[in-house]
């Protein structure tokens, strides 16, 4: 598909600091300004929702930045009426970028009565007016069925093995990546094979949500430093668990990159006092000041990866290109500058 124009950017209230330093890789990419279209949204006294754009935005290729994060409610009511908005002033196009899907837990029935809310927040998405949706690490890679609109779906996970390549650099044959359980094995096997390490799995059972009865490693940690990968780390409380197991299984640091920090109620208080030596998250929830004062709370940037997948979606080029090493390593390059293989 041919470029539309230029690429514009808008942002909700949910992470305008990761919309603003989308903008700005943006700038360095094309070697042209780009800045944040000017837009008031804001709440009435009632805390309706009420946005205006001040630019013209007839005709433009417009990208959307925000994640329906806590409050998920208030973020994804955002999100709707600033494509209903940008649809009734002429835009051309819609794309959605949401950093983090909410809602994507409830991917299907767990029990009788209940919603498939996942699927309803899509179709939502798509009466607005958006007309594609740019996310990362859904919860469930078939909400993507769940759209009758394009859907790219970027991965932590290669940003994750060039931050693991550069941390854990001088003891690389030393790292095992951990599955926390037998529903994240394809994810942490992916993350495995790009650094070259071997797999173990926390096997665990629930007795309710929030709880887990009873867990289990799968696989030899004596002596490795092992690294927890998942999507979404909400209260903490099955990852420091698992983080316990490791250690007493013999693990000699434990260490863990979450795609979504979420971290709500105690989760910071629990990642402090646990035997986890880091926790890494990406940016795509906008982090609070309690996460970034953590001392083992490390946050790496989303934005060169999404800014480069909004060009490539503009210019009709390939999204997946991202997923390779040879593409992804000159975006990150000043991150990881001298480590990147």
């Amino acid at each position: 598909m041919a470029a539309i124009n230029e690429p514009k950017l808008i942002s909700g209230n949910a992470n305008r600091k990761l919309a603003e330093a989308v903008a700005r890789r943006m700038s360095i990419h094309r070697g042209a300004k780009v800045d944040l279209v000017s837009a008031r949204v804001e709440r009435f006294n009632d805390q309706e929702i009420f946005v205006e754009i001040h630019e013209n935005v007839r005709g433009e290729d417009m990208f959307i930045i925000q994640p329906t994060s806590n409050p998920a409610n208030d973020n994804l009511m955002e999100l709707l009426i600033i494509a209903d908005t940008l649809r009734r002033s002429s835009a051309a196009r819609i794309t959605a970028v949401i950093p983090y899907f909410g809602y994507a837990r409830q991917d299907r029935r767990s029990r009788a009565r209940t919603p498939i809310s996942a699927k309803l927040v899509a179709n939502m998405i798509t009466q607005s007016g958006i007309e594609r949706v740019l996310t990362m690490d859904l919860h469930a890679a078939q909400i993507q069925g769940f759209f009758d609109i394009p859907v790219d779906n970027l991965y932590a996970s290669p940003i994750f093995a060039l931050d693991i390549r550069h941390h854990f650099r001088d003891c690389l044959d030393e790292v095992m990546v951990v599955s926390p359980d037998v529903g994240g094995v394809a994810r942490a096997r992916e993350l495995a094979k790009r650094i070259n390490a071997p797999l173990a799995i926390v096997d665990k059972r629930r007795e309710k949500p929030g709880e887990v009865a009873d867990m289990t490693v799968i696989g030899d940690v004596s002596g490795k430093r092992c690294i927890i990968v998942d999507d979404i780390c909400d209260t903490a409380g099955t990852l420091v668990k698992a983080a316990e197991l490791l250690s007493e299984s013999g693990a000699k640091e434990v260490h863990a990159y979450i795609s979504h920090g979420v971290m709500s109620g105690p989760a910071v208080e629990r990642v402090t006092s646990s035997a986890m030596k880091s926790l890494v998250i990406t940016d795509s929830i906008q982090p609070t000041p309690q996460v970034l004062a953590a001392e083992n709370i490390r946050v790496v940037a989303t934005a060169p990866l999404f800014a480069q997948a909004i060009l490539n979606i503009w210019g009709g080029t390939s999204v997946s290109s991202l997923f390779d090493d040879p593409t992804l390593e000159p975006l990150y390059e000043t991150h990881y500058a001298g480590t990147l293989l």
